[in-house]
């Protein structure tokens, strides 16, 4: 017996020497400790390490964007139709990039919690262990001599050998469990650790991300105004300038016209109609009105022009809601527009949702006033992230402040 003791204790001091290194996440207790629970850990850390790969070789090549983009530039519709494609894509990945270091920051919270379980429970156990070996060190074999020679028949000595070596086991059995535990533990610093790594690329990836979108946006500026500077003479640029605004207005008009022809399919009672209720600001992070409707000095033609809404500076990704109930008729592109979207709300009231970055409605869908229906971006004929927003009465526009509340 004092063999085996010895054995014991030296299993038991290169586990405690050892036992340090990986991590995992879950609380399991050691009873429930098996090979499968600590193979699911390592999976979920391989799991890790490959979203840390994926995120490492999914950024935006810059430098090949801009030179696919270079044969376009001499047609600016299609140039511009191309890089608001590229643009809308870089933006979604920036906004499934903040939802990933959400989902990260809550799953690093929870595996330290479950770290900091795993360690008490471990503790537990080395702290069960050493108090046990010190008995039997101490105790040991004079306790099994006693019991044997306290038998009081040859059956008696046999029952008393038979606890002995169940004591035997149960004591196999705990360092088992305890040497378990230590790699379980050990698994759970490397998997929090991989989470942490995943979460500082991701953030990375955003810094990247938004660096490259604002490149291109500049990059499209640079563009249109070389375009206006190249232009022939101040009426060559004003002419375009109105061609530009026809092509918004008949598109709009034609949008109408559908609607018109389809409402007189349908019964009286089942048409919205437009309460009079006021409506609410549909870009909420707006910084400014960087253009009010009515006549102003056109930015870059230098002329006194008619500005058909309002123009609300926002940072891009930042929410465009739904000024008021209605339903879709149009959530498209157009390469003056860009991403728009037209809302009817009845009795010949419409609001148009200019340059968005991205669209999340679809034509034919009721919203509600103060629904998210779109992303601030700087679609279409556009040099910086705004909303243009435009109102429409009987298929004129009218000043959009007429129906917002404040």
């Amino acid at each position: 017996m004092g063999r085996w003791k010895k054995v014991l204790c030296v299993l038991l001091f290169l586990a405690l020497v050892l036992g340090g290194g990986h991590q995992y996440g879950g609380a399991v207790y050691a009873g429930e400790l098996t090979n499968d629970s600590i193979k699911k850990k390592e999976a979920e850390i391989s799991k890790t390490q490959q979203e840390k790969k994926n995120l490492q070789s999914g950024l935006t090549d810059i430098k090949a964007l801009k030179k696919e983009l270079e044969a376009s530039k001499a047609d600016l519709a299609s140039y511009v139709t191309q890089l608001d494609a590229k643009l809308t894509a870089i933006q979604k990945k920036i906004e499934e990039l903040k939802t990933l270091i959400s989902d990260k920051e809550q799953e690093i919270v929870e595996k330290t919690a479950e770290l900091e379980e795993a360690v008490r429970v471990q503790q537990a156990q080395y702290d069960a262990m050493r108090t046990r070996i010190k008995f039997l060190y101490e105790k040991g074999e004079m306790l099994y001599i006693e019991l044997i020679f306290s038998a009081e028949s040859f059956g008696d000595v046999l029952n008393k050998a038979d606890y002995i070596e169940m004591l035997s086991a149960y004591d196999r059995r705990m360092l088992d469990e305890y040497v378990a535990y230590t790699e379980y533990v050990g698994l759970c610093r490397e998997g929090l650790e991989e989470e942490r790594d995943v979460l500082n690329e991701a953030k990375a990836a955003v810094e990247q991300e938004e660096a490259s979108l604002n490149e291109m946006l500049k990059e499209k500026q640079q563009e249109m105004n070389k375009l206006s500077a190249d232009i022939q003479g101040q009426e060559a640029a004003i002419r375009e300038y109105e061609a530009d605004i026809a092509a918004r207005n008949e598109i709009i008009a034609a949008l109408e016209a559908a609607v018109a022809e389809e409402k007189k399919k349908l019964a009286e009672e089942q048409r919205p109609k437009y309460d009079g209720g006021v409506f609410a600001w549909p870009a909420p992070s707006y910084t400014r009105i960087s253009d009010e409707y009515g006549n102003r000095m056109h930015p870059t033609l230098k002329v006194e022009k008619f500005h058909n809404g309002l123009d609300m500076a926002a940072p891009g990704g930042s929410p465009i809601l739904a000024a008021y109930n209605g339903k879709v008729v149009a959530a498209d592109y157009s390469s003056s527009m860009g991403n728009y979207i037209m809302i009817d709300h009845g009795g010949g009231l419409y609001t148009i949702y200019m340059h968005a970055s991205a669209l999340y409605v679809s034509k034919g869908k009721e919203v509600s006033k103060g629904e998210k229906i779109a992303a601030v971006g700087s679609t279409g004929r556009s040099t910086g992230n705004h909303l243009h927003f435009g109102v429409r009465l009987n298929g004129q526009y009218v000043n959009p402040r007429n129906y917002l509340g404040g």
